[in-house]
């Protein structure tokens, strides 16, 4: 850990506006089970991705983006291994972000702000200065453009098996006709709920999901071939066509940009 480091610091317990933590995943994946803050939190990814859950989504914030999880809403956190993350707590009403969880594309200078006062001490932060740049990170962060990088869920048994089950074994579990015969109802009904309980058709929602599975994957250095296959595509061109119909661009086009942002 970084700046301030997380021991000692209880984020319910402190009126501080903003606080920041650099923090290093040294295990070889950290999960961080169901919590909440009186705060908000925003999480960045450096390195590495973290998938955040909370009651009616799945968020994947890969390098350069964050996830946004306002005050009082229960979330957990799972990190790649060797990811490195930048904590920022939030005082409730310090600043006008989204009243849901969301992921956020992060600017450099935001990026760099966060950063700056992350490396700041205990000292340093009741200096002007900082405060100053705080005013700052706070006239900047309400412009981060939101992301769709997030798969609706719901509490519903069977929605949460079949996004369970699909995440783990993506190859096997594809189709509606798959689902429908395994809980013993027709498509139709099928397809009913999965719209009434996310929002979206089963293939959306399946894509969706792939989406997320795929991007974990490649920023664990993975090949496109290889997520291919594991996602249960007969070619890789059909994956490449999906990944660019949801994120505008190609994997290995998506994957390069991210590399190029944190040098």
């Amino acid at each position: 850990m970084m700046g301030l480091g997380l021991e000692g610091y209880d984020p319910d317990s402190q009126r501080d506006l903003a606080a920041a933590f650099h923090i290093r995943v040294v295990e070889d994946e950290q999960h961080i089970p169901s919590h909440q803050h009186r705060k908000g939190q925003l999480i960045l990814a450096l390195q590495g991705a973290i998938t955040c859950e909370v009651e009616n989504a799945m968020l994947m914030v890969p390098p350069h983006y964050a996830v946004w999880i306002p005050g009082q809403l229960p979330h957990s956190n799972k990190a790649t291994p060797s990811a490195q993350l930048c904590f920022l707590f939030i005082e409730p009403g310090a600043v006008t972000l989204p009243d849901r969880c969301c992921t956020l594309k992060m600017s450099p200078l935001v990026r760099e702000l966060i950063l700056t006062l992350a490396a700041r001490t205990r000292e340093q932060m009741a200096l002007p200065a900082t405060a100053r740049l705080i005013d700052v990170l706070f006239d900047e962060l309400p412009q981060q453009p939101q992301e769709q990088l997030q798969l609706p869920v719901s509490s519903h048994p069977k929605i949460r098996l079949m996004s369970d089950t699909m995440a783990e074994e993506p190859a096997a579990w594809q189709t509606l006709t798959q689902w429908a015969q395994h809980f013993a109802m027709s498509e139709r009904n099928l397809a009913r709920l999965v719209v009434k309980e996310t929002g979206l058709s089963f293939r959306r929602w399946r894509h969706q999901l792939q989406l997320i599975l795929a991007l974990q994957r490649l920023i664990r250095g993975q090949s496109v071939q290889q997520v291919a296959h594991a996602l249960g595509y007969d070619s890789t061109t059909a994956f490449i066509n999906m990944f660019k119909k949801g994120l505008g661009q190609t994997p290995a086009r998506y994957i390069a940009g991210l590399s190029m942002t944190s040098r």
